[in-house]
C-alpha cells in the first residue's frame, strides 16, 4: 500500500470515528486521565478515542517504512548480484580464472556454478541482448573465423586459450612473419612456435633455419629435407648440418628410414650412405635405415659386409631380402621396411 493513500484512508478513518465517538457522547463531553501520577488536562472524550488510533497509525507507518527500507535494500542487492552474474558469464567466456562473491542466497549458487564453468556458444551469431555479453560473442566468433581480435581490454592471461587462439590467427594471417613470432619466442606457446619455424623453414637459408633449430619439428625437419638439392627453394646442406637438425627431435626407427626415402629423391648416394653411416654408428634407432639405404643404392656387398659385423638374428627382414637377392629374386626394398 502506499504511503500517501494509507495516511489518507487512516486520517479518514479517525474522522469518521472522532465523528461517531461525538455522536453519542457529545462535544462536551470531557474526561482526565494520568499517567504515572500526573494528570493530564481533561480533554474530549472523542479526542482520547483518537489517540490510540493515532498512535496505530505511527506505528504502522513505521512499520512499513522498515520494510519499505529493507525491500530496497534486498532489491539493491539483487540487482548488483545479478550485474555480477553478468561479469561472471563474460568471465567464463573469456575463460577467466576470477572468482565473484554475491550477497544473496540464490545468485551465490548460480555464482559458484559460474566461478567453475568455462562456456562456449553452440549457436553462430548468438544474441542476448545483453551489451556486454553480446560483444564478447561476437569476439568468439570472430576468433572462430580465424580473425585477429584485439583482446587486451580483456586483462587476459598470456597462456588464456583465447590469446593463444589469438596468436595463432595472428600469425596465419600473415599480420605478424614467422621469424619475429621466432625471435619473440618467450610471447608464444610452443605448439605456436614451432608452426611458425615450419612455416619459416619452407623458404629460409640455412643459417636461418639452424638459428631457431630449437623450435624444430617432425614436419619442418621433412620440409627441409625435402629442399635438399631440390630445383625449387633449393638447400644445400653438409652431413654436419643435417644431424645438427635432426638432433633436436626425437626419431624413431621407421623416422629414420623415411627419412632416407626424402633424401633418395635428390641428395647424392655418396653423401647419403655417409650420412646414415655416421647416424647408425651414433644410434642403433637408425640402423635399419642404414641397411635400407644400402639395399636402395644396390650396395648389396657393402651391406652384406655391415650385416655379418652383427648379431645373427639382428635385422632379419634385410637378412631375408638379401637370401632372395642372392637366389635371382627382385623384390622393392620398400616391401621388407
Amino acid at each position: 500500500m502506499y504511503l500517501k493513500r494509507y495516511t489518507i484512508g487512516a486520517l479518514l478513518l479517525m474522522l469518521f470515528v472522532g465523528w461517531y465517538v461525538s455522536q453519542f457522547l457529545g462535544y462536551s463531553q470531557t474526561e482526565s486521565i494520568s499517567f504515572f501520577g500526573i494528570s493530564l488536562p481533561a480533554l474530549p472524550i472523542a479526542f482520547l478515542v483518537l489517540i490510540p488510533v493515532f498512535v496505530l497509525y505511527i506505528l504502522s507507518v513505521a512499520h512499513m517504512l522498515y520494510y519499505s527500507v529493507k525491500s530496497f535494500f534486498n532489491q539493491r542487492n539483487f540487482q548488483k548480484d545479478y550485474e555480477k552474474l553478468l561479469d561472471a558469464i563474460v568471465d567464463a567466456l573469456l575463460m577467466k580464472d576470477e572468482k565473484h562473491h554475491f550477497k544473496t542466497p540464490r545468485y551465490e549458487l548460480l555464482g559458484k556454478v559460474m566461478d567453475s564453468t568455462s562456456m562456449m556458444p553452440k549457436i553462430e551469431g548468438l544474441e542476448t541482448g545483453n551489451e556486454k555479453i553480446d560483444a564478447v560473442l561476437e569476439i568468439l566468433s570472430r576468433l572462430k573465423e580465424g580473425k585477429v581480435v584485439d583482446l587486451k581490454k580483456f586483462h587476459l592471461d598470456a597462456d588464456n586459450p583465447l590469446v593463444l587462439q589469438n596468436q595463432k590467427n595472428r600469425m596465419t594471417s600473415l599480420d605478424v612473419s614467422h621469424e619475429e613470432v621466432l625471435s619473440k619466442s618467450d610471447k608464444y606457446p610452443r605448439d605456436v612456435l614451432e608452426k611458425a619455424f615450419m612455416n619459416f623453414a619452407a623458404d629460409a637459408p640455412l643459417y636461418a633455419i639452424e638459428k631457431y633449430q630449437e623450435f624444430m619439428s617432425k614436419d619442418a625437419l621433412f620440409i627441409i629435407l625435402a629442399r635438399v638439392n631440390s630445383e625449387e627453394q633449393t638447400l644445400e646442406v653438409s652431413n654436419d648440418s643435417l644431424l645438427g637438425l635432426m638432433r633436436q627431435i626425437e626419431l624413431s626407427r621407421s623416422d629414420y628410414v623415411s627419412i632416407s626415402k626424402e633424401l633418395s629423391i635428390h641428395m647424392l648416394p655418396e653423401q647419403r650412405i655417409k650420412l646414415f653411416e655416421l647416424l647408425a654408428d651414433k644410434n642403433e634407432e637408425a640402423q635399419e635405415a642404414y641397411f635400407y639405404t644400402l639395399f636402395d643404392l644396390e650396395m648389396i656387398d657393402k651391406a652384406k659386409e655391415c650385416l655379418e659385423s652383427i648379431g645373427s638374428n639382428d635385422a632379419m627382414k634385410f637378412r631375408a631380402y638379401l637370401a632372395l637377392k642372392e637366389c635371382g629374386h627382385n623384390f622393392n626394398i620398400n616391401l621388407f621396411v
